[in-house]
């Protein structure tokens, strides 16, 4: 696919081709596609810019409400122990769409990692996404 992925998303209708949970004024929600733990989900303004300064304050403000909001209905859904919660501004932060800001809510457990990740760098994810999609948009 050409161009940025988060703006491609952001401009079809929501559903499990995109996995856009939910969408606000100048914010959505997306499933990661390539998550750490089920229930991985980012905030994403639609500006396509690459760092939070460089947002308006409503949209900022937004971004922080979307974020608190993930984290609830992940409570709901998931019952997670604690979240991660972050964004990697440029490349050299890990950013791996670094033009485009985004928040990642990462929902976490104690020992949710093992030694798949430790030995061979592969994760395993006890559910599949679109049953993930289809969770978060029903408890949202």
């Amino acid at each position: 696919m050409d161009g940025c992925v988060f703006c491609h998303a952001f401009e079809h209708a929501d559903g499990i081709q995109n996995l856009v949970v939910n969408r606000g004024e100048h914010v959505f929600a997306i499933l990661n596609r390539y998550p750490y733990t089920t229930g991985h989900i980012m905030v994403v303004p639609a500006a396509h810019v690459p760092s939070i300064e460089m947002l308006d304050e409503v949209t900022r403000a937004e971004m922080m409400e979307m974020v608190t909001h993930c984290m609830q209905v992940l409570r709901k859904v998931y019952r997670p122990q604690a979240f991660n919660l972050g964004a990697n501004i440029g490349t050299a932060a890990g950013a791996g769409i670094a033009d485009h800001v985004h928040f990642h809510v990462v929902p976490r457990w104690a020992g949710d990692t093992n030694f798949m990740g430790t030995v061979s760098g592969t994760r395993v994810l006890p559910e599949d996404l679109a049953d993930t999609y289809e969770r978060m948009r029903k408890a949202w």
